[in-house]
Protein backbone atom coordinates (compact mmCIF):
# COMPACT_ATOMS: atom_id res chain seq x y z
CA UNK A 1 0.00 0.00 0.00
CA UNK A 2 1.21 3.50 -0.79
CA UNK A 3 1.94 5.63 2.27
CA UNK A 4 -1.10 7.50 3.56
CA UNK A 5 -0.57 11.02 4.91
CA UNK A 6 -2.61 12.12 7.95
CA UNK A 7 -2.80 15.77 9.01
CA UNK A 8 -4.43 16.52 12.34
CA UNK A 9 -4.67 19.81 14.19
CA UNK A 10 -6.97 22.16 16.08
CA UNK A 11 -9.74 23.98 14.31
CA UNK A 12 -8.63 27.10 12.39
CA UNK A 13 -4.99 25.96 12.31
CA UNK A 14 -4.69 25.95 8.51
CA UNK A 15 -4.90 22.17 7.98
CA UNK A 16 -7.05 22.30 4.86
CA UNK A 17 -4.72 24.65 2.98
CA UNK A 18 -1.73 22.53 3.99
CA UNK A 19 -3.44 19.37 2.72
CA UNK A 20 -4.04 21.00 -0.66
CA UNK A 21 -0.41 22.14 -0.87
CA UNK A 22 0.87 18.65 -0.04
CA UNK A 23 -1.56 16.95 -2.41
CA UNK A 24 -0.48 19.31 -5.19
CA UNK A 25 3.18 18.47 -4.65
CA UNK A 26 2.76 14.68 -4.60
CA UNK A 27 -0.25 14.34 -6.95
CA UNK A 28 -2.46 12.99 -4.15
CA UNK A 29 -6.16 13.15 -3.35
CA UNK A 30 -7.73 14.46 -0.13
CA UNK A 31 -10.07 12.60 2.24
CA UNK A 32 -12.04 14.38 4.95
CA UNK A 33 -11.25 13.49 8.58
CA UNK A 34 -13.63 15.94 10.27
CA UNK A 35 -16.87 14.64 11.80
CA UNK A 36 -18.87 17.81 11.01
CA UNK A 37 -17.60 18.40 7.48
CA UNK A 38 -19.42 15.25 6.39
CA UNK A 39 -22.79 17.02 6.76
CA UNK A 40 -24.14 18.64 3.60
CA UNK A 41 -26.22 21.04 5.73
CA UNK A 42 -23.12 22.66 7.31
CA UNK A 43 -20.75 23.79 4.54
CA UNK A 44 -20.17 27.21 6.10
CA UNK A 45 -20.25 26.55 9.83
CA UNK A 46 -18.06 23.45 9.53
CA UNK A 47 -15.56 25.40 7.37
CA UNK A 48 -15.67 22.69 4.71
CA UNK A 49 -13.62 23.33 1.53
CA UNK A 50 -15.56 25.31 -1.05
CA UNK A 51 -16.00 24.09 -4.62
CA UNK A 52 -13.43 26.68 -5.65
CA UNK A 53 -10.94 25.27 -3.13
CA UNK A 54 -11.60 21.75 -4.42
CA UNK A 55 -11.26 22.55 -8.11
CA UNK A 56 -7.65 21.41 -8.60
CA UNK A 57 -7.46 18.49 -6.16
CA UNK A 58 -10.00 15.68 -5.86
CA UNK A 59 -11.71 15.71 -2.44
CA UNK A 60 -13.64 12.84 -0.83
CA UNK A 61 -16.18 12.39 2.01
CA UNK A 62 -17.05 16.07 2.32
CA UNK A 63 -20.68 17.25 2.65
CA UNK A 64 -22.19 13.90 1.64
CA UNK A 65 -24.36 13.07 4.68
CA UNK A 66 -27.77 14.53 5.54
CA UNK A 67 -28.05 16.16 8.97
CA UNK A 68 -30.93 13.82 9.84
CA UNK A 69 -28.46 10.93 9.91
CA UNK A 70 -26.32 10.16 12.96
CA UNK A 71 -23.10 9.36 11.11
CA UNK A 72 -20.85 7.07 13.16
CA UNK A 73 -17.13 6.44 13.45
CA UNK A 74 -17.72 2.92 12.16
CA UNK A 75 -19.35 4.27 9.01
CA UNK A 76 -16.52 6.75 8.56
CA UNK A 77 -13.86 4.04 8.84
CA UNK A 78 -15.59 1.90 6.22
CA UNK A 79 -15.90 4.81 3.81
CA UNK A 80 -12.37 6.07 4.44
CA UNK A 81 -10.89 2.61 3.82
CA UNK A 82 -12.81 2.29 0.55
CA UNK A 83 -11.57 5.69 -0.62
CA UNK A 84 -7.95 5.00 0.40
CA UNK A 85 -8.03 1.70 -1.51
CA UNK A 86 -9.64 3.36 -4.52
CA UNK A 87 -7.02 6.13 -4.57
CA UNK A 88 -4.16 3.67 -4.17
CA UNK A 89 -5.46 1.56 -7.06
CA UNK A 90 -5.07 4.65 -9.23
CA UNK A 91 -1.42 4.83 -8.16
CA UNK A 92 -1.92 7.88 -5.95
CA UNK A 93 -1.51 8.65 -2.26
CA UNK A 94 -4.33 9.69 0.05
CA UNK A 95 -4.03 12.74 2.30
CA UNK A 96 -6.47 12.63 5.21
CA UNK A 97 -7.09 15.94 6.94
CA UNK A 98 -9.29 17.09 9.79
CA UNK A 99 -9.58 17.77 13.48
CA UNK A 100 -11.43 14.68 14.72
CA UNK A 101 -8.96 12.79 16.86
CA UNK A 102 -11.36 9.86 17.26
CA UNK A 103 -11.26 9.27 13.51
CA UNK A 104 -7.46 9.43 13.48
CA UNK A 105 -7.27 7.00 16.39
CA UNK A 106 -9.68 4.56 14.76
CA UNK A 107 -7.72 4.66 11.51
CA UNK A 108 -4.32 4.05 13.08
CA UNK A 109 -4.96 2.29 16.40
CA UNK A 110 -8.30 0.57 15.91
CA UNK A 111 -11.78 1.33 17.14
CA UNK A 112 -14.33 0.11 19.62
CA UNK A 113 -17.65 -1.25 18.41
CA UNK A 114 -20.12 -0.15 21.07
CA UNK A 115 -23.83 -0.86 20.65
CA UNK A 116 -26.13 2.01 19.69
CA UNK A 117 -27.46 3.97 22.64
CA UNK A 118 -31.25 4.54 22.61
CA UNK A 119 -32.02 8.20 21.98
CA UNK A 120 -34.03 8.56 25.18
CA UNK A 121 -31.10 7.34 27.31
CA UNK A 122 -28.67 9.56 25.42
CA UNK A 123 -30.90 12.60 25.88
CA UNK A 124 -31.55 12.02 29.60
CA UNK A 125 -27.90 11.26 30.39
CA UNK A 126 -26.62 14.30 28.54
CA UNK A 127 -29.18 16.53 30.23
CA UNK A 128 -27.98 15.28 33.62
CA UNK A 129 -24.35 15.99 32.70
CA UNK A 130 -25.18 19.46 31.41
CA UNK A 131 -27.07 20.40 34.58
CA UNK A 132 -24.80 18.65 37.11
CA UNK A 133 -21.43 18.14 35.46
CA UNK A 134 -19.42 17.57 38.63
CA UNK A 135 -22.02 15.30 40.22
CA UNK A 136 -22.14 13.14 37.09
CA UNK A 137 -18.34 13.14 36.85
CA UNK A 138 -18.26 11.79 40.41
CA UNK A 139 -20.77 9.12 39.36
CA UNK A 140 -18.46 8.19 36.50
CA UNK A 141 -15.58 7.82 38.98
CA UNK A 142 -17.66 5.23 40.83
CA UNK A 143 -18.90 3.21 37.85
CA UNK A 144 -15.87 3.50 35.53
CA UNK A 145 -12.68 4.62 37.27
CA UNK A 146 -10.55 3.98 34.18
CA UNK A 147 -12.66 6.24 31.97
CA UNK A 148 -12.80 8.95 34.63
CA UNK A 149 -9.00 8.92 34.84
CA UNK A 150 -8.79 9.60 31.08
CA UNK A 151 -11.48 12.29 30.97
CA UNK A 152 -11.16 15.83 32.30
CA UNK A 153 -13.82 16.91 34.78
CA UNK A 154 -15.06 19.71 32.49
CA UNK A 155 -15.35 17.59 29.32
CA UNK A 156 -19.12 17.17 29.31
CA UNK A 157 -19.18 15.42 25.92
CA UNK A 158 -16.90 12.56 26.96
CA UNK A 159 -18.40 12.31 30.45
CA UNK A 160 -21.85 11.94 28.90
CA UNK A 161 -20.61 9.41 26.36
CA UNK A 162 -19.06 7.19 29.03
CA UNK A 163 -22.16 7.36 31.22
CA UNK A 164 -24.67 6.80 28.42
CA UNK A 165 -22.85 3.64 27.32
CA UNK A 166 -22.94 2.36 30.89
CA UNK A 167 -26.58 3.35 31.36
CA UNK A 168 -27.60 1.68 28.09
CA UNK A 169 -25.57 -1.52 28.30
CA UNK A 170 -24.68 -2.11 31.93
CA UNK A 171 -21.03 -2.35 30.82
CA UNK A 172 -18.43 0.37 31.24
CA UNK A 173 -16.87 2.14 28.28
CA UNK A 174 -13.50 0.88 29.51
CA UNK A 175 -14.81 -2.66 29.30
CA UNK A 176 -15.95 -2.09 25.72
CA UNK A 177 -12.53 -0.63 24.88
CA UNK A 178 -10.97 -3.99 25.63
CA UNK A 179 -12.68 -5.30 22.49
CA UNK A 180 -10.97 -2.77 20.24
CA UNK A 181 -10.90 -3.71 16.56
CA UNK A 182 -7.58 -3.65 14.64
CA UNK A 183 -6.70 -0.50 12.64
CA UNK A 184 -7.25 -0.31 8.89
CA UNK A 185 -3.92 1.50 8.47
CA UNK A 186 -1.15 -0.83 9.56
CA UNK A 187 2.03 0.46 11.16
CA UNK A 188 4.46 1.61 8.49
CA UNK A 189 1.75 2.42 5.93
CA UNK A 190 1.01 5.95 7.14
CA UNK A 191 2.70 9.17 8.27
CA UNK A 192 1.05 11.42 10.86
CA UNK A 193 1.64 15.15 11.19
CA UNK A 194 0.26 17.49 13.83
CA UNK A 195 -0.14 21.13 12.82
CA UNK A 196 -0.06 23.08 16.09
CA UNK A 197 0.35 26.85 15.68
CA UNK A 198 0.66 29.03 18.81
CA UNK A 199 -2.63 28.92 20.67
CA UNK A 200 -3.29 32.64 20.80
CA UNK A 201 -2.98 32.85 17.02
CA UNK A 202 -5.51 30.03 16.62
CA UNK A 203 -7.89 31.60 19.15
CA UNK A 204 -7.76 34.93 17.29
CA UNK A 205 -8.46 33.16 14.00
CA UNK A 206 -11.40 31.30 15.54
CA UNK A 207 -13.01 34.61 16.54
CA UNK A 208 -12.44 36.26 13.16
CA UNK A 209 -13.57 33.19 11.24
CA UNK A 210 -16.77 32.65 13.20
CA UNK A 211 -17.80 36.28 12.79
CA UNK A 212 -17.12 35.96 9.04
CA UNK A 213 -19.14 32.73 8.88
CA UNK A 214 -22.19 34.40 10.45
CA UNK A 215 -21.89 37.40 8.14
CA UNK A 216 -21.37 35.34 4.99
CA UNK A 217 -24.31 32.96 5.12
CA UNK A 218 -23.80 30.95 8.30
CA UNK A 219 -26.87 32.42 9.96
CA UNK A 220 -29.09 31.46 7.02
CA UNK A 221 -27.49 28.00 6.98
CA UNK A 222 -28.45 27.35 10.60
CA UNK A 223 -31.89 28.90 10.14
CA UNK A 224 -32.57 26.39 7.36
CA UNK A 225 -31.33 23.55 9.56
CA UNK A 226 -33.48 24.79 12.46
CA UNK A 227 -36.53 24.88 10.21
CA UNK A 228 -36.23 21.12 9.66
CA UNK A 229 -37.12 20.55 13.33
CA UNK A 230 -34.60 17.73 13.72
CA UNK A 231 -33.94 16.07 17.12
CA UNK A 232 -31.39 18.12 19.04
CA UNK A 233 -29.35 15.03 19.97
CA UNK A 234 -28.23 14.46 16.38
CA UNK A 235 -24.50 15.16 15.81
CA UNK A 236 -25.15 17.91 13.26
CA UNK A 237 -27.44 19.71 15.70
CA UNK A 238 -24.60 19.79 18.26
CA UNK A 239 -21.97 21.18 15.88
CA UNK A 240 -20.07 24.16 17.24
CA UNK A 241 -22.24 27.25 16.95
CA UNK A 242 -25.45 25.47 16.02
CA UNK A 243 -27.08 25.27 19.51
CA UNK A 244 -26.07 28.87 20.23
CA UNK A 245 -27.59 30.28 17.06
CA UNK A 246 -30.73 28.21 17.58
CA UNK A 247 -31.07 29.84 21.01
CA UNK A 248 -30.91 33.17 19.19
CA UNK A 249 -33.69 32.11 16.81
CA UNK A 250 -35.78 31.10 19.82
CA UNK A 251 -35.20 34.53 21.43
CA UNK A 252 -33.38 33.01 24.40
CA UNK A 253 -30.22 35.00 23.79
CA UNK A 254 -29.10 38.00 21.76
CA UNK A 255 -27.31 37.60 18.44
CA UNK A 256 -24.08 38.96 19.91
CA UNK A 257 -24.47 36.73 22.95
CA UNK A 258 -24.93 33.64 20.78
CA UNK A 259 -21.85 34.49 18.76
CA UNK A 260 -19.77 35.13 21.89
CA UNK A 261 -20.78 31.77 23.39
CA UNK A 262 -20.04 29.95 20.15
CA UNK A 263 -16.57 31.51 19.95
CA UNK A 264 -15.84 30.61 23.57
CA UNK A 265 -16.95 27.00 23.05
CA UNK A 266 -14.91 26.74 19.86
CA UNK A 267 -11.82 27.95 21.71
CA UNK A 268 -12.48 25.34 24.40
CA UNK A 269 -12.77 22.69 21.70
CA UNK A 270 -9.47 23.79 20.17
CA UNK A 271 -7.85 23.50 23.60
CA UNK A 272 -9.07 19.91 23.86
CA UNK A 273 -7.67 19.20 20.38
CA UNK A 274 -4.24 20.46 21.45
CA UNK A 275 -4.44 18.22 24.53
CA UNK A 276 -5.44 15.22 22.42
CA UNK A 277 -2.54 15.74 20.05
CA UNK A 278 -0.08 16.02 22.91
CA UNK A 279 -1.43 13.02 24.83
CA UNK A 280 -2.76 10.64 22.19
CA UNK A 281 -0.47 11.35 19.24
CA UNK A 282 2.80 11.53 21.10
CA UNK A 283 4.75 9.78 18.34
CA UNK A 284 3.52 12.07 15.55
CA UNK A 285 5.75 14.76 14.05
CA UNK A 286 4.39 18.13 15.21
CA UNK A 287 5.05 21.56 13.78
CA UNK A 288 3.91 25.11 14.52
CA UNK A 289 4.25 26.27 10.92
CA UNK A 290 2.61 24.58 7.93
CA UNK A 291 5.49 25.32 5.57
CA UNK A 292 7.83 23.28 7.77
CA UNK A 293 5.67 20.23 7.09
CA UNK A 294 5.41 21.07 3.40
CA UNK A 295 9.22 21.09 3.12
CA UNK A 296 9.23 17.35 3.86
CA UNK A 297 7.47 16.53 0.59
Amino acid sequence: MLSTIIILGPTASGKSALAVDIASKINAEIINMDSMQVYKDLPILSAAPTLQEQKDIKHHLFLHIDAAHAYSTGQYIQEAKAKIDEINVRGKQAVLVGGTGLYAHALTKGMVETPPVPSEIRASTRKLVETDRFGQYNRLKKVDKEAAARIEGNDIVRIARALEVYDATGRTLSDWHKEEQPPILKEGTWQGFGLMPPREAVYAKIEARFNAMVTNGGLDEIRALYARNLPDDLPAMKALGVPNLIEFFEHKISRDGAIARAITQTRQYAKRQYTWLNNRAGDWDKFEVAKDILKLF
